[in-house]
């Protein structure tokens, strides 16, 4: 996610906290997912890597975190588009929705993406499975990540519309899947206190009376759907998915055929906009980080969307606060908004402390070697810039911005 930028900026009071309130703005209530229930994303890995990538998310950043408390500026106007209409969805929803006609694949090692990407697709009758999609997608078979974004490329490379989007809401899942729509998310995984990964599932129903959600999952059969044997999904109860969830932004990837387009215009509210779902995503993030001051993961989505919306100055004191108050310790495996904030910012040798602790103990994940070579590059330190891109383009061939680091 490489988007243009311009700060905002972060104070020192309590007054325009009072304000968020004021104004109507305090959104989603965010809790941190250190208690969320026990599931995991994959087969448990090496001791000794896990061990060693711990450090990851406790890196000392160089700068002097305040003792004053944070307030937060209300963003920088910006002469663009007016944001995305957020009305209620131009869809009949009712109070239960299931999809069929989808085929169910457990994963292999490391292959979430690509198992739940094969999932998705078969709704609308591609045969792809895992292996085809991961034989693309992943080159190497201890690589930590595929990004949302890498599966929406490969899913328009067959033809489908494809959009990721942050900051999702459980009246648009429901819209989507009332339309038969399934929604394809990326969430948490905690198998053990402090162990928890990155996993994505596709969602295929719910059900308001339960509460719960329904997912197609490659790796959980916990509270399965069916009971006598046939695979018809998972219940995931809608508070502890929000937990999973709200680690990632809520982020979420859309895939359909080009002849649906107008109908998923209506539900989302008009031509996908990134840069107007930026700007609402950010403003979410701001009115929770001010509610919430005490979560990090607030703080992070704080500065996942500042990034998103350009303001590389918050997002970076936001990475920081969230880094100080503490995050699970994978969470530059799968999200490095961080990396780009504080290159961008001029911070190099921080975006070469985190990743180096990053990729501790072996972590195979291409846009961190990148990162790390842009801040060698920026301190002149060319042939280990080069030697950094060369090892993200070797774990993944088709990662552009290192082949156009080292064409530069």
């Amino acid at each position: 996610m490489k988007r243009s930028q311009q700060p905002l900026v972060i104070a020192v009071g309590l007054t325009l906290a009072a304000v968020f309130f004021v104004v109507g703005v305090a959104l989603a209530r965010l809790f941190f997912a250190s208690d969320i229930e026990p599931v995991t994303g994959g087969p448990a890995d090496a001791a000794a890597s896990d061990a060693a990538a711990r450090d990851a998310v406790a890196v000392v950043p160089t700068f002097t975190p305040t003792t004053e408390p944070f307030v937060l500026a209300t963003p920088t106007p910006v002469a663009t588009a007016a944001p995305v209409p957020t009305a209620t969805p131009a869809v009949v929803v009712p109070p239960a929705t299931a999809l069929g006609n989808i085929r169910h694949e457990w994963q292999t090692w490391n292959n979430c993406g690509p198992a739940t990407l094969a999932m998705n697709l078969s709704y609308y009758g591609s045969p792809l499975d895992q292996a085809q999609i991961g034989a693309v997608l992943r080159n190497v078979p201890d690589d930590k990540n595929v990004g949302p974004h890498e599966m929406a490329d490969f899913a328009r490379g067959q033809g489908f519309n494809a959009e990721v989007r942050v900051n999702g809401s459980p009246d648009r899942l429901r819209a989507l899947l009332a339309a038969g729509i399934p929604v394809l998310v990326e969430t948490w995984h905690e198998a053990e206190p402090n162990d928890g990964m990155g996993h994505y599932r596709l969602l295929t129903g719910y059900s308001d009376a339960r509460n719960v959600w329904i997912a197609y999952d490659t790796y959980d059969n916990r509270n399965p759907v069916a009971t006598d044997g046939t695979y018809q999904g998972v219940a995931l109860d809608y508070g502890e998915f929000d937990n999973w969830w709200r680690v990632f932004n809520r982020t979420f990837v859309l895939i359909y055929p080009p002849d649906r387009a107008a109908q998923v215009e209506a539900i989302m509210g008009g031509p996908f906009d990134p840069n107007a779902m930026w700007r609402i995503a950010l403003t979410a993030a701001l009115a929770t980080a001010a509610a919430t001051p005490d979560d990090p993961i607030a703080w992070f989505n704080l500065g996942s969307s500042a990034v998103g919306a350009g303001d590389f100055t918050q997002a970076a004191d936001a990475f920081d606060r969230a880094r100080t108050l503490g995050l699970p310790w994978r969470m530059f495996w799968y999200q490095f908004g961080a990396f780009e904030a504080y290159w961008r910012t001029g911070r190099y040798e921080d975006v070469i402390a985190l990743a180096d602790a990053t990729l501790a103990g072996g972590a195979a994940i291409e846009e961190v070697h990148y990162w790390r070579g842009m801040a060698l590059s920026s301190l002149g330190r060319q042939d280990e810039a080069r030697a950094a891109w060369q090892t993200a383009l070797q774990l993944n061939p088709d990662f552009q911005p290192a082949a156009q680091a080292l064409a530069g």
